[in-house]
């Protein structure tokens, strides 16, 4: 069980051909680092049905992004310069999917902070989109209540 101490703000942009969809997702998750490697972990939910969700990673290493959604074989590796294969589930199939990161810019501390980054994916090495993400992470609030820390019911 995920202990969500952390506020996450998403923000997805998406060009293709002459349309640009954006979707934002706020949310609370976890923020923890380990061995120098830093993890976001948050839940989305179904948009048919709220009450199923599941946990998405973002594993967060210099100069490379892996996204990682579970209960899907959705992958995708974001490495500044480089170019991966990777899996995406779309709920119907899954797609081998070429994936160039042009910019990373990760400003995360021990508290939280922001990252960035800019790619495009390709399918058969034709260009499908160009992608921007944005993703902030700051610690919940805590409010003080007869001398102890309470943390804001959701």
């Amino acid at each position: 069980m995920l202990k969500e101490d952390y506020t996450i703000n998403i923000i997805g942009k998406q060009v293709y051909d002459e349309d640009c969809g954006e979707v934002a997702l706020s949310t609370t998750g976890t923020y923890s680092e380990r061995n120098g490697v830093r993890f976001i972990a948050y839940k989305e939910y179904d948009e048919d049905d709220p009450r199923l969700s599941h946990t998405s990673v973002l594993k967060v290493e210099p100069g490379k992004v892996t996204m990682i959604r579970a209960g899907s074989s959705t992958r995708l590796i974001l490495e500044l310069g480089r170019r991966h294969f990777c899996y995406y589930d779309t709920g119907f199939a899954t797609l081998t999917v070429g994936v160039f990161t042009s910019e990373l810019n990760a400003a995360l501390d021990s508290s939280g902070g922001s990252l960035e980054i800019k790619y495009t994916l390709d399918i058969d090495s034709n260009l499908s989109s160009k992608n921007e993400l944005r993703v902030e992470v700051a610690p919940l609030p805590v409010h003080r209540y007869s001398g102890l820390d309470v943390k804001p019911e959701k």
